[in-house]
């Protein structure tokens, strides 16, 4: 029989001599529940959030990109890159040229960079989620168009609907100096925009065309900037990536998606992480209401400490007894709080409790949630562990308090 547990049990549920007690373990009780909530949801809206941000940038990035190790462009004539066309579990496969150059456009110019892509290397789904506007086209026949950008679009001003101008396309020429004319140190090429993209830090500035198109652009036939494509078995991506880094060797990197934008990943993560311990921190302070609650209980039960030592009992069995009562409060709390978060996160999920401000231009009408069974376990481990903590000291330092009072009687 374990004494201590049931003392603590019935001390927790029992009414006190003094009803200020009551009230402060009710205090507790709530702090405990409130922090746990408060993690939970909090978490679950950082999944949210990551889920969206990956999502939309996930899109328009390839699961499988290779670039060269040194260098800008490569030779992709090369036999382990051809035998990347004929593997059966590769989907999607393009080869990329990808250079900085001078767009103009209704007399407004903006440096932005041209990627050239084989026309048929997105499929529909992808086509139809990445547009704001316009439709995503890029070769009709033998005629090509582009889709640009929203910085390109806000920059230049251009306008998918009425006139239908051109972009001009300007890059430096290839051992061409000191031309009489300076136009000549120039490959110019003029394409009509066709739709434009999602505003997308990564994206904002880019002008899709066909590689036929970049290639005469940029006056480059014969190598490609990265060759991107997707896989069929998506549970052995990573394996599959090892594999081919394997076969290709040095020469070339080969990346997955949070290889090609660690720098998104990380901060979506840090930022999750830090938030989470700013308010793991401002929790401490809410659970410091066990403090008050244990020491307001050891001095309501002093009569009861004082028979139960008569009978034989010593100061740890005491002390054991208030710090069980500590985390009984902490247990009570945190479960109580993590089924309050769940029912809220539940209730965002299917009804979108919350809504995004009307006019805010956003994807979506109501904030991301995203529930993710392992935040429940490290929310519980958290709270109950800084509460058993608290209750261990201060059950500890209550009873040494006690005892003195005692001593000097």
């Amino acid at each position: 029989m374990n004494l201590p547990y049931l003392f603590a049990k019935r001390y927790l549920f029992s009414k006190k001599s003094v009803n200020a007690i009551n009230i402060i373990s009710g205090i507790s009780i709530v702090g405990v529940m409130v922090s746990s909530a408060a993690l939970i949801i909090l978490l679950s809206s950082f999944n949210g959030m990551e889920n969206l941000i990956i999502s939309m940038y996930s899109q328009f990035v390839p699961e499988i990109k290779i670039e060269p190790a040194q260098g800008k462009l490569f030779d992709a004539n090369q036999p382990p890159i051809l035998a990347l066309k004929k593997d059966s579990n590769i989907i999607d496969y393009t080869e990329v040229l990808q250079e900085k150059v001078l767009l103009e456009y209704d007399n407004r110019q903006y440096i932005g960079t041209i990627k050239g892509i084989q026309a048929n290397s997105i499929d529909h789904k992808s086509k139809d989620s990445l547009l704001i506007s316009g439709s995503y086209t890029l070769q009709t026949d033998s005629i090509p168009y582009a889709v640009i950008g929203a910085g390109v679009q806000a920059n230049l001003g251009v306008s998918i609907h009425g006139g239908l101008r051109n972009i001009d396309v300007y890059s430096p020429r290839k051992g061409a100096k000191n031309a009489a004319n300076p136009a000549d140190e120039f490959n110019i090429r003029s394409i009509q925009p066709k739709g434009i993209l999602k505003s997308q830090q990564d994206f904002d500035n880019l002008i899709i065309t066909p590689i036929s198109f970049a290639q005469e652009v940029l006056g480059e036939y014969d190598r490609v900037s990265a060759i991107e494509f997707y896989v069929k078995d998506k549970a052995n991506l990573q394996h599959f990536k090892k594999k081919l880094q394997t076969d290709l060797g040095e020469k070339y990197i080969v990346k997955n998606r949070e290889e090609q934008n660690p720098t998104l990943y990380k901060n979506v993560r840090v930022e999750r992480w830090a938030v989470f311990f700013i308010l793991t921190l401002i929790s401490i302070i809410a659970l410091f209401n066990i403090v008050g609650s244990l020491t307001m209980l050891v001095l309501d039960k002093k009569e009861d400490m004082n028979i139960l030592k008569n009978l034989g009992a010593n100061s740890s069995l005491i002390q054991r007894i208030f710090f069980y009562e500590g985390l009984m409060i902490s247990l009570v709390g945190c479960v109580t709080g993590l089924l309050i978060g769940y029912i809220f996160c539940y209730l965002q999920i299917n009804y979108g409790i919350i809504k995004v401000e009307e006019g805010a231009n956003m994807l979506i009408d109501s904030y991301p949630i995203a529930i993710r069974w392992t935040d429940f376990v490290i929310v519980f481990f958290t709270i109950t562990s800084i509460a058993g903590l608290i209750a261990y000291f201060t059950s500890k330092i209550s009873v040494l308090e006690l005892n003195k009072l005692e001593a000097t009687e």
